[in-house]
């Protein structure tokens, strides 16, 4: 892919952006499914980085995720049968052991034979349980074992105190990875996208100032008062605490927003995984102590977390339908920096084959726009 310097010009043409694929981002960690679908005996299929697996949980508790590919003649494991233990294979009842994927028998071999089975193994990613979520470490194509202790960690969504509440939401998007990504990242569309009496309106655009800083792996929006013509959180203002707001975003594709109020506080995850090189799926996991207790807060924030996240993904959806043919695109300043800078990261990535990459913010910066 092509990157996108930092200093673009105004209008930056970015038509190697555009296409339906985008080269994917390995050597990290992804959420594959809600974890609670891993009950019992059960298989999930899913799609990841466009590679098949299968997830299940062993009966001491782990979860794990496996190719759903038998390496004997490639047929999908998640046909076969689990008993907690292990994962025999339906066409020929080779047995594995999950969570490193060795092989622990071959009903076929014979006393004649000298193969051993246990140096055989099918492909098993790292795979981890954190918020609910199944993450999968999906290394790069072709680098071998991996080296469970260099691994980074697994992320996880900040939380404030003991008691909280917790809400999850999902959508399938039509779109690759990057433009899922810098859709999320857009300050510009909330008029537009999600124009809704609980939520803001076209005549409430003014002009912003917002101040970002360089983190690890990422950007950060630092620490600022929220957007006054955003109804909810002008709901915090009922326990009269200062209210601030700090959003990162963190390679390959996390979104962190932590809202404070005082003692009170929300925070959410929001990611978008690439299931092909083509499509991908935002995942927003949300805690919070706001309204602790209150009878149906969780399920009025479900309701219109909702109802936010289908209104991103409609609009996805119309915008894959002027994907399809490949158009130029351009970013603009200051709006669209953010997504210039997402771009410069994962240039960097790939450049640095899975190292350190450098930030494309060399100091704090102060960016302007209207929304």
């Amino acid at each position: 892919m092509s990157s996108i310097p930092p200093n673009a010009p105004l209008l930056q043409t970015i038509s190697a952006q555009a296409g339906p694929t985008t080269t994917l981002l390995y050597d990290d960690w992804y959420p594959a499914l809600r974890s609670d679908r891993l009950r019992g005996k059960r298989l999930e299929k899913v799609l990841l980085l466009g590679i098949p697996l299968v997830l299940g949980r062993k009966e001491d508790g782990r979860i794990f995720a496996m190719r759903d590919s038998c390496p004997h003649r490639g047929i999908p494991l998640s046909y076969g049968w689990y008993d907690g233990k292990h994962l025999t294979c339906a066409y020929h009842g080779w047995e594995f052991e999950p969570t490193s994927g060795q092989c622990q028998h071959i009903p076929s071999l014979s006393c004649h034979d000298s193969l051993d089975a246990t140096k055989i193994y099918a492909t098993a990613f790292p795979c981890e349980e954190r918020d609910g979520h199944a993450w999968v470490y999906v290394p790069a194509p072709g680098s071998g074992r991996v080296n469970l202790e260099a691994l980074p960690p697994v992320p996880e969504l900040p939380k404030h105190s003991a008691k909280f509440e917790t809400v999850f939401l999902t959508a399938e998007l039509p779109c690759n990875v990057d433009h899922g990504i810098i859709g999320l990242m857009d300050p510009a569309h909330g008029p537009f996208v999600h124009q809704a009496w609980w939520w803001r309106s076209r005549s409430s655009i003014h002009e912003k100032t917002k101040k970002f800083e360089p983190i690890p792996q990422g950007f950060r929006m630092s620490s600022h008062a929220p957007s006054k013509n955003s109804a909810p959180y002008k709901l915090l203002g009922v326990y009269g605490d200062e209210i601030t707001t700090t959003i990162d975003f963190v390679l390959p594709n996390r979104r962190f927003e932590q809202i404070r109020a005082g003692e009170k506080w929300f925070s959410s995850m929001t990611t978008v995984t690439p299931v092909t090189a083509s499509t991908c799926r935002i995942d927003v996991v949300g805690a919070w102590n706001i309204f602790y207790g209150w009878p149906l807060v969780k399920t009025i924030t479900k309701f219109f977390g909702k109802k936010f996240v289908e209104q991103d993904r409609i609009a996805m959806v119309h915008q894959a339908e002027g994907l399809r043919y490949n158009p130029s695109l351009m970013l603009i300043d200051d709006a669209d920096r953010p997504a210039k800078w997402y771009f410069a990261l994962k240039q960097a990535r790939l450049e640095s084959a899975g190292g350190l990459e450098k930030s494309p913010l060399d100091e704090p910066v102060e960016l302007h726009w209207r929304s």
